[in-house]
Parts: C-alpha cells; structure tokens; sequence
C-alpha cells in the first residue's frame, strides 16, 4: 500500500521542482539510513536502493531542458544545489550556466574546477562564450581562447569588447548567407547540406563578396517561389539595421514594435556582423525588468534566495541605510511639532495617513516614468507636460479622497477645522509625491544613473517628511 502510494504521489507531480524534490528526499532518507546501520547485510542492501534512487534522480534530471534544470537549481538550498549540479550531464553544463541567475551561477562556478568550465564552453557559440566569461577565472578563459579555432577566438575577441548593455553585446555571430544572382534551387541545396540551422532563423543574409548586406531572403519566400528564379528577385530591405555600438533597449523596442524574429547587425560600412533574436532579446528584457524590481527596492544586486546571511546583508545594507537617515529626518519633522501633538493628540492617529496615501501615489507616478525612460518616450519637451500631466492627476485624485478623509475625519472627531486641514494636507502632499514622482528618476537619468535605483526608497522618505510637515504644519496655524 505504501509502495502504491508513493507511486501515486510521483505521478501527480508535474513541476520539475516538485519532481527533483521528491526524489532527492527519497534519496536522501535513504541516505541517513544507510549511515544509522550497524548490519553490514543490511547497510549493503540499503546502498543498492541508494543507488537506484540517485539513478532514478540523475536519469530525471537529464531529460529536462537547460531552463528547467536552471531553476531548479535556483530554488534549492546551496547543500542540495550542489549535489544535483554534481548529477547534470557535462555537455549540459554550460547551457544551465547560461540560463541561470549571475548569482547562483557563480555558486556553482566556483564548485568547479578549471577543466571543467573549459569543457562546459566546448558546447557553446562564442557569443554563449562571451555571455559567460565575466564570470569565468581569468586562467579559464585564457585556456578557453587556446581552445577555439582562430576565426571563433577572433569573433570571442569581438563579443567580449561590446559593453554590456549594447547590441554588440546580444549579438550573434552564428548566420547564412547569400549572394543575390543565385537561384533558389542552389540556396535550398546548400541549407540541405547543413547539419542544423541556426536557431531562429526567419530570414537568410544576402551580402556581396565583400559581406556587404544587400537585403534579406525570408523563408517563407524561399519555399513558396519557383526555385529556378533568383535571390534578387524575392529578397527584401530589411525593416532596421542594428549597429554593436546601439543601446540594446532601442533593439528590444524595435523587435517589439516591428515583431522581428531576428535582425543584421552591421558595421558602419554597411558589412554584416551577425545578427540579433528574439530569444536573446527577450532573456535581455527579462533580466532588466528584474533589475529595474530590485533597483525600486533599493537592492543594489539579483540576491541569491539561499546565499549566505553576511552576503545578503552586503546587497542590502547601502539602502537601509538610507531609509534610517530618512526615518531620522521624518522623526525630527514630528518632534519640532511635539507641543501641537501634545495639545491635539487625533494628528498622531491622522498624519500616518497622509504620508501613506502621498508614498503610494509617488510610486505609482514614478513606475509610469521609469517605464517610459525605458522605452525613450520621454524627451525634454514632454518632460513639462508629464510634470503638468501628473499634477493634474494628483489635483483630482486629492481633491476626491482629501475630501472623503475630511469628511471621515469630521465624523469621528466632530471638527471641521480638522476635517478641512486633513483634505487640504492630501491634496497638498499628493502635488509634492506627483512633482517628485517625475523629478526623481529624470535626475537620475540626467546624471547617468539607473533611474529605477532607489527612487521608491527615496519618494518614501520624501512623501513621509513631507506630509508630516505640511499636516502638522497646517494643524499648527489653524487649529491650535
């Protein structure tokens, strides 16, 4: 019954995690009771169970896809972690590397040794390569570049020169190409030759003999026009042209605007370099939303789940810091107004609810900005209307619920002294959240900083000390 059981059990579970969980507590029960037996019979049989329990688990794990095996990884303590990146096939290695977080990866990069990275690259392009080598021990990549042809160490060389966060840095060398006086028959013989293509191919390069981008033949053009016409007469200009030296954002913007699958990357002179996909494009846009979410939390770092106390404490100090001088400063705003605090006491149960109300506005106005700073739909000249725009919002969003807190003040307090400087605080301290909302991340993008680093860290502190001041301010002069 137990068997049957725990058969049932295994079937119904379909995440990989879920999965991987299972059968590594499976094997590790086994595991704890294979050390408590003192029968070496016993402690034989046992480890034949253990055996076929780490079979089970290894046989598993290796027919997962990269991605799946990735974020299982992710989700498992460091101890555990380990012993299932033990159990991950070698030629798997370096796509699990590339699929998992910068954190994690550099967990499991460091429980491997030198022989073993430089074997994980013999199964990724140099542009998978390049993705990877910042993380790399320097003596690794440098047996890595011996490793490789001289045309793919050349093109390594190249990948590993584009800053971070441009398209040179996405790019992909791995492409086909055309000329343009063939016939379709010879373009649809050589691609038959081929053992694969390239992954996400749409669209097939036409160049002249200097590579030179003429255009580009689209699958679907090349399979449905009589074979014996030429390139030339079916090719296409292509909708953009990226350059390595472009932003990567205004690369995502176009796939997204144009719903490319892939597109050239060219040099200056018009030569084809490679090209950039959408898988790339995608993984690129992943990755900056995540950061943008850590950024607005104040966390300077992607913060492994399972990393050690003193290394969390490390990514998260610098902001927490911050919101205590911050927190000092509010609590300093509330202690030059103790004597009207002290004669009216219903402001210290009231003023809480201002710098909530004017905190959640800011950071909503501030989610807006940054995701168009991301997007480049802000420009100076917009910058006043948004401002404006944002005021606007604000003034009626005050007006509305500054005059439904007034008259819920008036209710419980029986004051409309107090109930009208509640309504004029909101409305006042939700046009200070509106100003800073827009103000803050175009700062921080005038000076050359990431606008989402801290913002919301720092509209709170803003929309607290001033919404303390203006509250209490105003209760001061008229009603006390």
């Amino acid at each position: 019954m137990t068997e049957t059981n725990s058969d049932t059990d295994q079937e119904n579970l379909t995440s990989p995690l879920q999965q991987i969980t299972f059968l590594l507590r499976k094997y590790k029960l086994v595991e704890g009771l294979v050390n408590l037996q003192e029968s070496p019979d016993l402690s034989l049989s046992e480890s034949t169970v253990l055996k076929q329990n780490l079979t089970e688990l290894t046989d598993y794990l290796n027919q997962l896809h990269p991605a799946d095996i990735a974020f299982v990884l992710e989700a498992l303590p460091l101890e555990d972690r380990l012993l299932i990146w033990s159990l991950v096939k070698a030629e798997l290695d370096g796509e699990v590397l590339l699929e998992t977080s910068d954190s994690v990866r550099a967990t499991l990069i460091t429980d491997m040794a030198s022989q073993e990275l430089v074997a994980a690259t013999e199964f990724l392009n140099t542009d998978e390569i390049a993705d990877l080598a910042p993380d790399l021990p320097q003596e690794v990549i440098e047996d890595v570049f011996r490793s490789l042809p001289v045309e793919e160490r050349e093109q390594l060389r190249a990948a590993m020169s584009y800053p971070e966060g441009s398209v040179g840095a996405l790019m992909d060398f791995n492409v086909i190409t055309v000329r343009e006086d063939v016939r379709l028959e010879v373009v649809l013989r050589y691609l038959r030759r081929l053992d694969a293509m390239p992954d996400h191919t749409d669209q097939l390069f036409v160049v002249d003999r200097d590579e030179h981008l003429k255009g580009v033949l689209l699958i679907n053009q090349l399979l449905v026009n009589d074979p014996d016409i030429q390139v030339a007469e079916v090719m296409t200009s292509e909708i953009i042209r990226l350059h390595p030296g472009d932003v990567a954002q205004q690369a995502a913007n176009a796939f997204e605007r144009y719903d490319l699958v892939s597109a050239s990357v060219v040099d200056e002179y018009d030569k084809l370099l490679g090209r950039v996909t959408v898988n790339t494009v995608i993984d690129f846009i992943r990755t900056k939303a995540e950061n943008e979410v850590l950024n607005l939390a104040g966390l300077s770092a992607e913060e492994d789940l399972f990393a050690p106390i003193l290394k969390s404490v490390k990514n998260r100090w610098i902001w927490l810091a911050i919101n205590l001088v911050t927190a000092f400063i509010a609590s300093r705003v509330i202690g030059f107004f103790e004597e009207s605090i002290e004669k009216l006491v219903a402001l210290a149960a009231l003023m809480p609810i201002i710098a909530g109300i004017g905190g959640n506005s800011g950071n909503q106005t501030i989610t807006m900005i940054v995701r168009a700073l991301a997007l480049d739909q802000i420009n100076i000249d917009s910058a006043w209307k948004l401002i404006f725009k944002e005021i606007g919002v604000s003034a009626v969003n005050g007006l509305i619920w500054g005059s439904l807190v007034g008259l819920l003040t008036f209710i419980i307090y029986q004051s409309y002294s107090l109930g009208l400087v509640m309504g004029v605080a909101m409305v006042l301290n939700l046009l200070l959240a509106a100003m800073l909302g827009v103000l803050i991340p175009l700062t921080l993008r005038k000076f050359g900083h990431d606008p989402a680093i801290g913002s919301s860290v720092m509209i709170t502190a803003v929309t607290d000390s001033g919404g303390f001041f203006i509250f209490l301010g105003l209760a001061t002069i008229f009603l006390l």
